[in-house]
């Protein structure tokens, strides 16, 4: 079974291109879905709350937006929550392997190639789009504010070092073009797992 890795910075529209990709009927990982359930995990509510001193929702749940603001500002909070959320994901990720039955398995994750996983995969797909259209994408999308989504963008390493990295890119700025350059990607995928 070939790994793919699928990574964009936010904004660039990497679920809509994993979307693409279970549309044909390819399993998709991803790894942002499993991190929000971590994220709900009564350990792991204890152990962030602890780490960054925030109060818990009347829930008992993290407040999102709080740690958000947190850690979208400081490089080193950020890099102390993946430290955290991040190995559960790949443990997650590794039980559901096992359970898939297909020629490739898509895993989706803003930080492939900051975490140095790319070596993990078979290959790694990068999504792109220009920045002032990925800003508006996620004010329109979150209700963010542009200020606090050029912060996320900063947080995040430039495109221009992923695509370096990259085995291929999909510039995702027209959506009839995305999807031809998707299914360009699965006829190839396609083809290496046959061989």
């Amino acid at each position: 079974m070939i790994k793919i890795g699928l990574t964009g910075g936010i904004g660039a529209g990497k679920t809509l291109v994993a979307n693409m990709f279970k549309n044909k009927n390819i399993p998709v990982f991803i790894a942002d879905v499993e991190a929000k359930k971590i994220l709900n995990d009564s350990s792991v509510v204890q152990e962030v709350a602890h780490t960054f001193n925030i109060s818990l929702t009347h829930d008992g749940l993290i407040d999102k937006s709080e740690l958000a603001s947190i850690v979208f500002k400081d490089k080193a909070a950020l890099e102390k929550l993946n430290s955290i959320i991040h190995p559960k994901v790949h443990d997650c990720f590794q039980k559901w392997i096992l359970s898939i039955d297909a020629l490739y398995i898509i895993y989706e994750a803003a930080i492939i190639f900051e975490k140095d996983r790319a070596s993990y995969f078979d290959f790694t797909i990068l999504v792109t789009a220009p920045k002032q259209v990925r800003i508006e994408r996620v004010i329109q999308r979150d209700h963010s504010s542009e200020e606090d989504v050029k912060s996320r963008i900063k947080a995040q390493w430039p495109e221009s070092k992923k695509k370096k990295l990259a085995d291929f890119v999909i510039e995702n700025t027209n959506l009839k073009q995305t999807q031809q350059q998707v299914d360009k990607l699965h006829v190839k995928f396609l083809n290496f797992s046959d061989k």
